[in-house]
């Protein structure tokens, strides 16, 4: 997989991180440097991890599923992308809180980052080196965790929606890439 739609999927995964980082700028008093650091070192931790606990687990099933493979891994990323368009329209995001204690913090990180776990069995699938898949998504979400959350008080709460929305809609285009790629394009 090239290092580009690594990067797109990494920006999909994170814009819910995103949008959480947006709402704490928002919410929490006092929110500042500190806090958007906390809260992207959560966000980028788990966002790491959780592809790389998806590929494990998608590894040891590969063999069974090879010729289906390219099917898996769209409908994988189109469920995640409509979820998260789904979510984003019916206004089920994750509540920004008014402090962000490490409770808290872990909270909102996992709930975030459960999509990546699926991300990871399309990699494991697709032969994704996952070290560094794991590391750009991350890094990715690291970033954007810290800038949401600094830019939090000035963008307010109606960006969240959009931010997720877009992110839906990239994944689902990439699992229709993927799958375009090994049947059609094959």
């Amino acid at each position: 997989m090239e290092i580009v739609t690594i990067f797109l999927i990494a920006l999909s995964l994170a814009m819910d991180a995103f949008a959480v980082s947006i709402s704490n700028g928002v919410s929490v008093r006092g929110f500042g440097k500190k806090e958007a650091a906390k809260q992207g070192l959560y966000f980028g931790g788990f966002q790491f991890l959780m592809p790389l606990i998806g590929w494990f687990l998608g590894i040891s099933v590969k063999s069974y599923i090879e010729s289906v493979d390219h099917w898996i891994a769209f409908a994988l990323l189109a469920v995640i992308g409509g979820n998260m368009i789904r979510e984003s329209l019916r206004g089920e995001e994750e509540e920004g809180k008014s402090s962000l204690t490490a409770k808290v913090l872990l909270l909102q990180a996992v709930a975030t980052s459960i999509d990546a776990l699926a991300v990871g069995i399309s990699f494991a699938i697709l032969d994704v080196k996952i070290f560094q898949a794991g590391i750009i998504i991350g890094v990715v979400s690291f970033v954007l965790s810290y800038i949401g959350g600094m830019l939090g008080r000035q963008l307010g709460n109606f960006l969240q929606a959009k931010v997720a929305i877009a992110g839906g809609i990239v994944l689902i285009l990439i699992g229709c890439k993927i799958l375009l790629e090994h049947t059609i394009l094959a």
